[in-house]
């Protein structure tokens, strides 16, 4: 398939590793919390985009078994460091494995897919997550794509476009909420929360 990453991006978080990985970012407490909720007690979650490793971290100390990926080798190490544990440097086009998954966990990462490759990788999380599991993702929201301030492509989508890039009918249910938050750059920001659940 074309590939699913942007060059310039991935750049972007290598030469800032260090920076982006010591921020002291605290875990997603209240959509993990959620998200975690929904899974079975010990479950199999795969991490995409881990960044510093915070989320697997507290997923961890919740007794689940979790596989931490992020795309950009630096940042994968900076996470096993913290993990005491492998982080698999992962590309989004190379997610695989069929049904292995009680829960894909994406939180701030698949904002950076191309627009036309989000579909595909979405299918490919799908065919992934075990019958009943559950993906959770966060985008910036917007209505076109484009760059921040430091070059990062962002695919901006609004709600009815990630609707129509998920396909509502391969899910039993498909949740999409919105807040105003922040990011990286310090700016407010309007963010997409999708929690996805593949039939039982």
């Amino acid at each position: 398939m074309t590939e699913a990453k942007d060059h310039e991006t991935i750049k972007f978080y290598a030469n800032e590793a260090e920076a982006y990985t010591t921020r002291g970012q605290p875990a997603s407490v209240n959509h993990l919390r959620t998200f975690m909720a929904r899974l079975p007690r010990g479950g199999r979650v795969l991490e995409l985009g881990c960044g510093a490793g915070q989320d697997s971290e507290a997923m961890l100390g919740g007794g689940f078994d979790v596989v931490p990926t992020d795309g950009t080798p630096e940042i994968a190490a900076a996470a096993a460091k913290r993990l005491g544990r492998p982080v698999r440097v992962l590309l989004f086009e190379d997610i695989d494995g069929t049904e292995s998954y009680d829960g894909v966990w994406a939180d701030a990462c698949l904002l950076h897919v191309p627009r036309a490759q989000l579909p595909s990788i979405v299918g490919q999380v799908h065919a992934a997550l075990k019958p009943g599991g559950v993906f959770y993702a966060s985008f910036k929201a917007g209505e076109a794509e484009g760059r921040d301030r430091f070059g990062r492509y962002y695919n901006y989508p609004s709600a009815e476009w990630l609707e129509q890039a998920y396909g509502a009918d391969h899910w039993s249910a498909l949740e999409i909420g919105q807040e105003t938050g922040g990011g990286y750059d310090g700016l407010p920001t309007d963010w997409l929360h999708v929690t996805a659940t593949k039939a039982g």
